[in-house]
């Protein structure tokens, strides 16, 4: 099948991939007196009285806001807002599909950081949670920070923090398979961008100690010009003050992730690696390797973003569970203890009985999924203390 022009023909024929379904029947007197005037009236004045009452009397407890300022839409770049809506239809219906969850697309005609923040939280009231979309670095982590500080719902970049609960997965049976402990590896990420910097964070939080970013000047090190993220990190990673390329920072490394460009990493890389090496090309659609280039090489677990491969890094392994965890608890935020508590239900969804070098994540359509991830996010919502209910 060619995906792109059947897609193209099957969006002229769906022309919209969500709409809005009405919970209620509205088809005599009572029936409008109850849903609109005047029995309205009394949720209106409930919620006027009780904030909290905006969650249990109207569907905003399991509604989630897509939004995009279409600025990093797939791999397609800044391509405007309205260009990314099709993306954002997309991820509104895989919430619904695989967490229950309604989710409704937004699109901001803007670029400037205060004005979509602004934007963004004049609307927030109407929702249970926020999920940022396509929207490029580093201007994606002030919006993040920025919003977080200010809404009293969850908001979470998906982007950033949904491929690193999957990558923190995967790496956390890659190492079963071989045999290595998080602590003592060496991991090499190759990209410093939203992606790159959420997953770099989110193995710390995982127990990573050894770890070294790469972008495109080479290793993050401290003292070398670069964007506040990128210093951020600098600070808390590479010890050793390394300087050098990809190439070099591959040299004795136990794990490699991916999420930059197609091609640039060699065979000669890989087998530069230590023996049992994890290679995670996740640059889409063209990996920084082959999948099969990279085995032929030496290592010993690959996984990609592709579908065509085993072990895809899948976002939707991720947030349409624990968005549904999150909300289920009425969350205040989503922190790095419910995040963490994601990427260890994924992972534990693969029995030791079944866990091998071609089989480290649970498939896309395991209908295990979002319910073991939306568990395991209400609970630790629960012990961190952000659930209200």
């Amino acid at each position: 099948m060619n995906y792109a022009e059947e897609s193209l023909r099957l969006h002229g024929e769906w022309k919209g991939k969500i709409e809005v379904v009405s919970r209620v029947q509205v088809q005599n007197k009572d029936d409008l007196s109850l849903a609109y005037t005047p029995g309205v009236a009394q949720p209106c004045l409930e919620i006027q009285k009780d904030y909290n009452k905006s969650f249990d009397l109207t569907r905003r407890h399991n509604l989630v806001a897509v939004i995009t300022d279409g600025t990093a839409v797939l791999g397609l770049g800044d391509i405007g807002p309205e260009a990314g809506m099709p993306v954002m239809e997309g991820k509104c219906a895989l919430f619904k599909a695989f967490g229950g969850v309604d989710a409704f697309p937004i699109c901001v005609r803007s670029k400037d950081v205060d004005e979509i923040v602004r934007t963004i939280y004049l609307i927030s009231g109407s929702f249970g949670g926020i999920n940022l979309e396509d929207i490029a670095a580093p201007r994606c982590f002030e919006i993040e920070r920025k919003l977080k500080e200010l809404c009293d719902i969850p908001v979470f970049h998906d982007d950033q923090h949904g491929t690193a609960v999957v990558v923190g997965a995967a790496l956390i049976n890659a190492l079963r398979v071989v045999g290595k402990d998080i602590g003592a590896v060496r991991v090499v990420i190759n990209g410093a961008g939203s992606a790159g910097i959420a997953i770099g964070r989110h193995l710390l939080n995982l127990g990573v100690k050894h770890l070294k970013m790469v972008d495109r000047f080479g290793v993050l090190c401290e003292g070398v010009q670069m964007n506040p993220a990128q210093a951020e990190m600098a600070a808390v990673t590479n010890p050793e003050k390394f300087s050098g390329t990809l190439a070099d920072a591959l040299r004795g490394a136990d794990v490699f992730i991916g999420v930059s460009a197609p091609h640039i990493v060699t065979k000669d890389m890989i087998r530069g690696m230590n023996a049992g090496a994890v290679v995670f090309p996740m640059a889409n659609p063209v990996p920084e390797i082959e999948p099969e280039e990279a085995a032929e090489a030496g290592a010993a677990v690959v996984g990609t973003g592709r579908s065509d491969h085993p072990n895809q890094i899948n976002n939707v392994l991720c947030f349409p569970g624990l968005f549904r965890g999150a909300l289920d608890v009425r969350a205040s935020d989503i922190n790095e203890e419910m995040k963490q508590a994601a990427s260890y239900a994924l992972a534990n969804l693969v029995s030791p009985e079944e866990l091998r070098a071609d089989y480290i994540l649970p498939l896309a359509f395991d209908k295990r999924v979002g319910p073991a991830v939306a568990q395991a996010v209400a609970e630790a919502a629960r012990k961190s203390g952000v659930a209200r209910i």
